[in-house]
């Protein structure tokens, strides 16, 4: 980002300059030259949140410690624009920092994008695709029915090698952990957390409805195995983690409660989201003018994201970057600059669902199942196995027609 905004636009006028930069060790090595005639290091957030040259503020530390909070909020306050790639600080604080602008700019019902403290995040979502800017300029016009994205590329890294390889889940983690795209504690990225912040904020952006991340059902890649993949091959399908915010239209097209969730899923092969590879990312947003639009692109890496955060710099410097970060706001949200959007949420959701059941080989399996799939009005719509080479260790897979998320869960909890 600093190699980006103080060397490749440098001969830009009006390009913005880098003055502080807020550092836990100034003496650390770094990878990039600092111009100290221009960029002073400091290791006090303070020295930046109340110098009154700063027109802006760019938060990638990362995380949700008061630290973090009180810097992004605290630049806020003192009328300094703020760009951050923070998915976690938005999803967990999406209707304070919403708030937060408005009253900064003065409740105003303005659409100018002139004048005010701006909220820029694109690279919160997604890394280099610009998603968040699409979101909040090219669909004015339109109603967007579900918006489903991979967001994470650990986890696409990870499922890629899965499939390709036939790599259990315990080697590619290591794998991905030795190159670096995973971090020594994986949890945030295997347990779907992270993707569970991002459609937290897409869900906000796509349908102006706060969708608090403790309300999202999340299941993540841990449970997923070799054999999962033979049975996905079977039905012409891949796996991947994703994202999902969609409306449950059950009474005609635009209708029904908004369902936010985050779960692997059965994607075929020939879906566009089957088509992300590696750490690649991919975003499908179906709305009534468009159809089916894509976006893809890396989701992550130096560069990447650095593009995005340096996008949202420009547009904060150029008066571009929109008044109000979220353009749909909720009737019920504080929020004064945006459109309304009234949208009941149910994450309850209606699907078709894959159950891998692992057992002893014996008689009576599967009319057991059946009994169960029965008692919670779930119907079974197939059942594949493949050949059993091991009676004392086998697994045996049951799809079924679309019935609701508690259904499953019960009927799993059952099994």
């Amino acid at each position: 980002m600093y190699e980006i905004i103080m060397n490749r636009l440098s001969n830009n006028p009006s390009s913005p300059k880098i003055t502080k930069i807020c550092v836990r060790d100034i003496h650390k090595p770094r990878d990039f030259t600092i111009d100290n005639s221009h960029t002073e290091l400091v290791t006090d957030v303070n020295s930046i949140l109340n110098d009154t040259t700063i027109d802006l503020v760019i938060e990638v530390a990362g995380g949700t410690s008061s630290m973090i909070k009180g810097a992004v909020f605290d630049a806020l306050r003192g009328g300094k624009s703020v760009v951050t790639a923070n998915k976690a600080l938005i999803a967990e604080y999406l209707e304070e920092i919403v708030a937060l602008v408005d009253e900064v700019n003065g409740n105003s019902n303005s659409s100018s994008s002139k004048g005010g403290v701006k909220f820029g995040y694109e690279a919160s979502v997604c890394g280099g695709i610009p998603i968040i800017h699409s979101l909040q300029s090219s669909y004015k016009g339109d109603i967007i029915n579900e918006i489903s994205g991979i967001c994470n590329g650990t986890t696409n890294f990870m499922l890629g090698k899965m499939m390709d390889e036939g790599a259990e889940y315990d080697t590619v983690l290591k794998e991905a952990q030795d190159l670096g795209y995973a971090e020594a504690d994986p949890t945030a990225d295997v347990e779907g957390h992270d993707v569970r912040a991002k459609i937290a904020i897409l869900a906000k952006l796509a349908f102006g409805v706060t969708v608090p991340i403790s309300q999202i059902p999340c299941k993540g890649i841990t449970e997923i195995s070799v054999v999962d993949f033979a049975y996905a091959k079977s039905m012409g399908c891949t796996i991947k983690l994703v994202g999902t915010a969609v409306r449950q239209s059950q009474f005609g097209e635009h209708d029904g409660a908004l369902s936010v969730y985050v779960s692997p899923k059965l994607v075929p092969l020939d879906h566009l989201l089957a088509g992300a590879t590696g750490c690649g990312n991919a975003v499908a947003v179906d709305s009534a003018n468009l159809g089916t639009a894509s976006y893809t692109g890396p989701g992550a890496g130096r560069y990447a994201t650095a593009n995005s955060v340096v996008a949202d710099v420009m547009r904060v410097a150029n008066g571009t970057c929109p008044l109000t970060p979220f353009p749909l706001s909720s009737s019920s949200s504080s929020a004064g600059t945006g459109s309304s959007s009234s949208i009941d949420i149910d994450n309850d959701f209606e699907s078709a669902f894959y159950i891998r059941i692992s057992f002893q080989d014996g008689l009576g399996i599967i009319r057991s199942v059946g009994d169960l799939a029965e008692s919670q009005g779930v119907s079974i719509h197939s059942i594949l196995q493949q050949p059993i080479t091991d009676r004392m260790a086998a697994d045996t897979v049951v799809t079924t027609e679309a019935c609701k998320y508690s259904q499953v869960k019960a009927l799993c909890e059952l099994i």
